[in-house]
């Protein structure tokens, strides 16, 4: 890993409708818009969506490291998101996240070690850390049979 500080840059382009481009080095862009429940098109990446990729994306990398760090191996993990967004505090905001993930281990596995690897893994998680809205995991743990 590169030491610390990360500098990470992204270049939004915007016509006054329609549609925004986002784009960062190295990467193909990626087309956002507005989702449905706003006025947008709905057929586009739209910023909950991408908050939500952003919480899910980072889980899953850091659960990762945390199994490497800990020789703890796993045969996958598949994780869903849903984020409400409503009034509160006087403005539009989320108000819960919740990540339901299925984590599927080898025979032999300890179940109880993996649900703490996952807290763990949600707990360290740099975007999970830098929101105020609450992240809740909820977890189904399935062990190979013998």
């Amino acid at each position: 890993m590169k030491p610390l500080p990360h500098l990470y840059e992204v270049t939004l382009f915007s016509t006054p409708k329609g549609y925004a481009t986002l784009l960062t080095d190295g990467v193909p862009e990626l087309r956002s818009a507005p989702p449905r429940d706003f006025g947008g098109p709905g057929d586009a990446w739209s910023p909950e969506h991408l908050l939500l990729a952003s919480v899910e994306t980072c889980f899953v990398f850091t659960f990762r490291a945390v199994a490497e760090a800990s020789k703890f191996d796993f045969l996958s993990l598949e994780v869903s998101g849903s984020g409400t967004v409503d009034r509160k505090d006087g403005g539009t905001r989320f108000i819960d996240i919740v990540l339901r993930s299925r984590l599927a281990l080898p025979k032999g596995a300890d179940p109880e070690r993996a649900k703490r690897m996952l807290e763990k893994g949600k707990n360290a998680c740099l975007v999970t850390a830098s929101l105020s809205v609450p992240v809740r995991l909820e977890s189904e743990i399935v062990v190979e049979s013998p």
